[in-house]
């Protein structure tokens, strides 16, 4: 495999650091060359996030040039079309439905644009959007942190991911607390099956 590259964007508080570790694991388990790494502003709560995961033999380093990612994983909309350069229309993106307006608008007195705008600009790079209900799904898995999770599971589900969802499972159930292992596959599954759906119809 030459490369396959992943950008993880959304805000401080999602789990994207933890969903990049968790791609980065099943990799090494596959036995595949993989580098991880992160750009962030403000890592705390609330802050952008962007974590990258470049697989192939010949990938050195972890950043990723703007128009090639395969798959950009959008853990909050707005994000997402914040790093909609790395995207191009060949790019898979699935988005989470979980707004959070950044400290920036708010500040701003500006008002969150609409989720249909933010598609419009986002279908411009990509017809390949795939939107994961993945607040309503954490909640049923247990908690609305297990966001991250979810998507993972919607991700597992398109089969673009050069790992098998089973090595994803073993590096969740690694690298999650013992005590939320069970909810997280719960989220996983509950993501995996909710992207089947949705790819299905």
């Amino acid at each position: 495999m030459k490369e396959f590259n992943i950008v993880l964007a959304g805000v401080g508080g999602q789990g994207i650091l933890l969903a990049a570790e968790i791609l980065g694991t099943a990799a090494v388990k596959e036995g595949l060359n993989v580098r991880v790494g992160e750009i962030h502003g403000m890592a705390q709560r609330g802050g952008a996030i962007v974590s990258t995961v470049r697989i192939g033999e010949n990938v050195l380093s972890p950043m990723i040039l703007e128009g090639k990612a395969d798959v950009i994983l959008g853990f909050e909309p707005l994000e997402t079309l914040r790093n909609i350069r790395y995207a191009s229309e060949k790019t898979l993106i699935i988005m989470g439905d979980e707004k959070i307006p950044p400290p920036g608008l708010t500040l701003k007195g500006e008002n969150y644009p609409q989720t249909n705008e933010i598609l419009e600009k986002i279908r411009r790079f990509s017809k390949n959007v795939i939107i994961v209900e993945a607040l309503r799904l954490a909640k049923e898995a247990g908690n609305i942190i297990m966001q991250n999770t979810v998507l993972l599971g919607a991700l597992a589900a398109t089969g673009k991911l050069p790992m098998a969802e089973d090595s994803l499972l073993e590096a969740l159930k690694e690298l999650v607390p013992a005590k939320y292992v069970e909810m997280n596959v719960k989220a996983f599954n509950l993501g995996y099956n909710h992207a089947k759906k949705l790819l299905e119809a």
